[in-house]
């Protein structure tokens, strides 16, 4: 069976959402319109509006209330600020163009040294055809950006060295252990409408409760990010099961391990 790729992240999310344990991990996610901006803004006070079917952090643009009768957004590094919610959705409807978008709750995201970042989990199909966590890394939002995305100049760092300020080695094991159960989760309740993936990469918020978000599913994750972990192992495991289940030719192997 061809590894099978699912785009859009609406489709994703609603899949996910047919498990409780799951749900409760979701941001409230609507699709775009003025309407639901309105009433998401109302009741979360700052939201991220991001293209159904977008990669790489591109086109996410982080929304919220100012004040009273105050909104602001910002997709780059600088905040535009609108004095009423029809003028701020009007620029985001021209920006948008008639695309398809989503509006997704803001978790406010912890720091480290003043930087927002979130994790990215790998979990793939094992060589017994098992869903299996392989990797976490960090990704570190470059200053007064609003997205962690690497390819959007994020940092990647070990999970380790950014949760040193908020869990010691105890409970930092604990949050990792429950993190791969989340991993592999949502791997087998997405893959129960999609029987034919064989890895998924997810982008995973912590909130300064330390509970976990499940901001997106990628279905092609990028397993390169992993060679910046100190641990090399890391990198060969995702690389040899990418390579079982047929995502590389075996050429390319050659040359990436040299």
């Amino acid at each position: 069976m061809a590894i099978q790729r699912v785009r859009s992240k609406w489709a994703k999310t609603n899949v996910l959402l047919q498990s409780p344990s799951l749900a409760s991990r979701i941001p409230d996610t609507k699709r775009w319109g003025p309407r639901p901006l309105a009433v998401m803004l109302d009741q979360y006070e700052m939201v991220y509006v991001k293209p159904d079917g977008g990669t790489f952090g591109k086109g996410v643009m982080r929304v919220w209330k100012s004040g009273e009768s105050e909104y602001s957004f910002q997709s780059g590094t600088v905040p535009h600020a609108f004095p009423s919610i029809a003028s701020l959705s009007e620029r985001l409807d021209a920006i948008i163009g008639g695309g398809n978008y989503l509006i997704q709750r803001g978790i406010p995201l912890l720091q480290y040294e003043g930087r927002s970042f979130d994790l990215r989990v790998m979990v793939q199909r094992s060589g017994t055809n098992r869903w299996e966590m392989t990797g976490i890394i960090g990704r570190l939002a470059q200053p007064n950006k609003i997205v962690t995305n690497y390819h959007s100049g994020g940092t990647l760092t070990d999970v380790t060295v950014l949760l040193r300020p908020y869990l010691d080695a105890e409970g930092q094991e604990r949050l990792l252990a429950e993190l791969r159960h989340l991993g592999t989760d949502t791997a087998r309740q997405l893959s129960t409408t999609y029987p034919g993936l064989k890895e998924i990469g997810l982008d995973v918020a912590i909130d300064d409760q330390l509970r976990f978000w499940i901001l997106e599913v990628n279905t092609m994750p990028d397993p390169y990010i992993f060679r910046a972990l100190k641990d090399p192992a890391v990198f060969r495991k995702i690389y040899r099961y990418a390579m079982g289940y047929g995502r590389f030719k075996r050429s390319k192997k050659r040359r990436v391990m040299k």
